[in-house]
């Protein structure tokens, strides 16, 4: 069974930083690619950032690319995303997800397995 437990999410200005982590437990991280998704009140789930299983290969949407970073460590068995310059839309809950593939998909229906959550809320 798979664990996925996101953190690091909370409240920050315009044009600041967060990073979250999300920590999996079981075996298989370290042979699936890991995504970062989001979802604000009224909007549909979408697509953040990616990474493949070993971490050589990444995926950004347009509206984050340049201003957040996805990384892995699969020694600790976390995937990590730290956001800068973050602004007011990018307000939302957000979720890690782990696949059961190894490319850096961004069609969230195909990934296995989801965490909580974590709130970030960009005020202006």
């Amino acid at each position: 069974q798979v664990q996925l437990v996101e953190s690091g999410g909370g409240l920050v200005q315009a044009g600041g930083s967060l990073r979250l982590s999300c920590a999996a437990s079981g075996r298989t991280f370290s042979s699936y690619a890991m995504g970062w998704f989001r979802q604000a009140p009224g909007k549909e789930r979408e697509f953040v950032a990616a990474i493949s299983y070993s971490g050589g290969s990444t995926n950004y949407a347009n509206s984050v690319k340049g201003r957040f970073t996805i990384s892995r460590d699969n020694a600790k068995n976390t995937v990590y995303l730290q956001m800068n310059s973050l602004q007011p839309e990018d307000t939302a809950v957000y979720y890690c997800a782990l696949g059961p593939f190894r490319s850096p998909t961004s069609y969230y229906r195909e990934y296995g397995y989801w965490g909580q959550g974590t709130q970030v809320t960009v005020s202006s």
